[in-house]
């Protein structure tokens, strides 16, 4: 039997690329062509420059009233040319484009579903919206339906409301428009990965009406990993009524779903940094014999399992020009989302591994720990938003305003899945685990979480031009929210037995209370594509915020009686359109601030004086400097720091970093065009990330202190057969490096990286 050695490659290149790409920046400025006089000419009309592909001028949201070069905030747009040409099927594999985003795989006994996203220190998974209005779930969402993904990064309580610290991710969708088109793409690649897709655009008989349909089937499983598998079904439809005119109603149905098998994870034996308290009182004296990696295609889990989502989104939009700067939108959406699923995870932390006594020299005898867990989910949301956009002229100021009103349900049911009273989960062979083994089936315990949270809003923003130099910025929000939660609980042998074992418990929990965000920003002008900002936000997550449920414990940061944590943001940035707008450069320097965060004081005390401090900076380059040629590239260079954190002895986090926090990341993707001929490439790197905050975590008794660094490269090339058909490849890590994609809180179990594979696609269009 060969195992294999894990590989490590730790190059840290943070200063050479951070100056690479400062240096880029005036050079690229400079090469800029230089105004020529002209001789006089009659023109009827003057053309706007044609954009890059990969540029974005605005963002969806009509709360932004400026362009991106005028918005004094880090904003990333990630256009859909640029993920298409990725293949990037997914939000978490779009967001490959932007420095400073980690993935998370969960906590010790549960494994993450869905987008677990981790951006500039902070949670991101409760951050996440479509089109302006908070999604549902904890799911893995597809691309094919998205125009644009923005990512706002730092605290935006006054665009969003309760958030967290991190900043938000928007997944634009498509809308209908006036022009008739069809794409289609069908895909094959490696992993048995098959998708077929359309996007369907067609003018109606009806004047200034259009209907699109966007189409998706995905049966795939997943690279390197067997067993485990993505299925996907997706229909989106927009019908548009009055095109062109003052008034537009838009509406919108999204509809997706998905029968995956899930992935509990793999064991972290012997990768670089493990360690088993286990096979160390085993084998004292370092006496244990030569054991390696698991295959990384090992499935531990049962064919049964199983993850059933199923959303449904219906949105309707109406929008109405009183005058060329007055502009008034509704928008209202009742979504609803379910998730089932029955996952097997392993554990191979301090106590995951079994080595039975009698042959425990013998490494084909060797067990791991695995548990059975489940999530019956369902989430719902009803929502309504007015927003009024305006701009008028005071004397010599110009006011942008955006104005408006918002009045949002929200709910989600969680029932807790348990394995019945004196059932086991049966241990996996370390290396050859069978799926045909016996699995318990979780069944519901009778517990369960009803969440409810209710929000009324108002808000203002308000952009003026003093002069064509210099601008000022200031927004603010007021909420009213009410958070109520019913909790049924089992009587557990640890409560005082007043009643018997097992009988279910009602109890329940209520927050109300008002928030209030603010921002502001001063912005310079050095030209009419360039400038230089210094901009002050905030943000409020109250307990029960990001998942609608309150608890009573004192150890729980949903507890009621806590003040909401509270973020800030102080950032000084520029940004630069160049050649003809073709370019686009920021850079911006930042600390962000969580305050109120619940750590431990001693063994039973827990205090609400936890701080967070991430002091970073980030450059982004995107566009087209030369003709032919598109480029994206960002550097994200973070300082993550628990300025106030638990002092309680073994489990000091007080003066630790922030776990997940990359100090490094930095992604590049670019293609040249030759005729019919398209190639490109880009590579990712990814810093060294701790997994835990406990300041100096002693790596000789402890598994997994860090996830290692690495270095990941892909390329595509496409060629145009026809003006309707193309054919694109793509190639996914192409020096086949093995690396820890994402790693549980306990360091036990791990999804490796994806190996080297392949995409072959075909396009359609007309």
């Amino acid at each position: 039997m060969a195992f294999i050695k894990s590989k490590k490659h730790s190059v840290n290149h943070q200063h050479a690329i951070a100056t690479a790409l400062l240096l880029a920046l005036p050079a690229v400025h400079a090469a800029e062509p230089a105004k020529k006089q002209l001789a006089e000419v009659q023109v009827k009309a003057t053309a706007e420059p044609e954009a890059a592909p990969f540029v974005a001028e605005k963002v969806s949201s009509a709360k932004q009233v400026k362009p991106l070069v005028d918005t004094p905030q880090t904003i990333v747009v990630v256009k859909k040319e640029l993920f298409q040409q990725q293949q990037a099927n997914t939000l978490s594999e779009t967001l490959r484009n932007t420095p400073g985003i980690t993935m998370l795989m969960g906590e010790n006994g549960n494994t993450a579903t869905g987008d677990s996203i981790f951006m500039r220190g902070f949670d991101t998974q409760n951050s996440i919206y479509v089109d302006g209005i908070r999604d549902l779930g904890t799911i893995s969402r597809d691309t094919f339906n998205t125009e644009q993904v923005e990512i706002a990064k730092g605290p935006a309580g006054v665009d969003n409301g309760r958030g967290s610290s991190s900043g938000y991710i928007n997944m634009s969708s498509k809308s209908a428009q006036a022009d008739s088109f069809i794409n289609a793409n069908a895909t094959v690649g490696s992993g048995s990965h098959k998708r077929v897709s359309a996007d369907i655009n067609q003018q109606l008989p009806i004047d200034g009406a259009a209907l699109r349909v966007n189409v998706l089937r995905q049966d795939s499983g997943v690279v390197g990993r067997d067993e485990v598998e993505n299925n996907t079904t997706g229909l989106a439809t927009s019908l548009v009524f009055g095109l062109d005119s003052a008034t537009r109603t838009t509406l919108n149905y999204l509809h997706v779903q998905q029968d995956n098998v899930p992935d509990g994870g793999i064991p972290t034996i012997g990768l670089d940094g493990f360690y088993s308290a286990t096979i160390a009182s085993t084998f004292p004296n370092n006496t244990a014999p030569a054991y390696g990696e698991v295959d990384s295609s090992n499935f531990y889990g049962s064919t049964a399992d199983f993850d059933h989502i199923v959303a449904d989104m219906a949105t309707l939009r109406i929008e109405h020009d009183f005058a060329p700067n007055v502009k008034l939108q509704n928008t209202s959406r009742y979504g609803v989302a379910s998730q089932e699923y029955i996952l097997t995870g392993v554990n191979a932390g301090s106590a995951g591994i079994i080595i039975p006594t009698a042959t425990k020299n013998d490494l084909s005898t060797w067990q791991v720990n695995r548990n059975r867990q489940g999530k019956d989910q369902q989430n719902q949301i009803l929502i309504n938003q007015t927003n009024l956009n305006l701009q008028l002229k005071q004397g010599d100021w110009q006011h942008n305003i955006a104005s408006g009103v918002e009045f949002s349900y929200e709910s989600q049911l969680n029932y807790t899945l348990a394995l019945p009273t004196g059932t086991t989960q049966a241990n996996a062979n370390l290396y050859n685990p069978s799926t045909n083994d016996t699995f318990a089936l979780p069944v519901r315990s009778g517990a369960k979480t009803d969440g409810r949270t209710s929000t009324a809003a108002v808000y203002a923003l308000d952009t003026i031009d003093l002069t064509p130099q210099w601008q000022v910025s200031a927004g603010v929000r007021f909420e009213h929210y009410n958070t109520d939660t019913n909790l049924i609980t089992v009587q557990g042998t640890a409560t005082p037995q007043t009643i018997p074992v097992g009988t279910l418990i009602g109890s329940q929990a209520t927050k109300s209370d008002n928030l209030l965000s603010f921002k502001t920003g001063v912005t310079y002008k050095p030209t009419d594509t360039s400038s230089v900002y210094l901009s002050y936000a905030t943000s409020q997550l109250p307990p029960g915020g990001s998942n609608f449920s309150l608890s009573t414990s004192t150890s729980n940061q949903n507890n009621p009686m806590l003040d909401p944590q509270k973020g800030t943001n102080l950032e000084l940035g520029t940004k630069w359109q160049l050649l003809d707008k073709k370019l686009f450069a920021t850079a911006a320097v930042f600390q962000s601030v969580n305050k109120n965060e619940l750590v431990r004081d001693d063994a039973t005390t827990y205090v609400p004086l936890g701080e967070k401090r991430v002091r970073g900076a980030e450059f982004v380059l995107v566009g087209s400097p030369i003709d032919n040629f598109e480029i994206n590239a960002g550097l994200a260079l973070l300082d993550a720091d628990i300025t106030r954190g638990a002092l309680y002895s073994g489990a000091t986090t007080d003066g630790g970093v922030i776990q997940w926090t990359p100090k490094t990341t930095f992604t590049l993707w670019g293609t040249y065009s030759w005729q019919d001929l398209k190639v490109g490439g880009g590579a990712r790197y990814m810093d060294s990330v701790a997994r835990s905050n406990t300041v100096n975590l002693d790596a000789a008794t402890n598994s997994m202190v860090q996830v290692p660094d690495y270095w990941v490269m892909d390329a595509m090339v496409s060629y145009q057969v026809t003006p309707d058909l193309s054919v694109q490849a793509n190639l996914y890590n192409l020096l086949d490096e093995d690396y820890v994609q994402s790693l549980n809180n306990g360091g036990g179990r791990y999804f490796p990286g994806t190996p080297r594979s392949v995409k072959l696609g075909v396009n359609y269009s007309f």
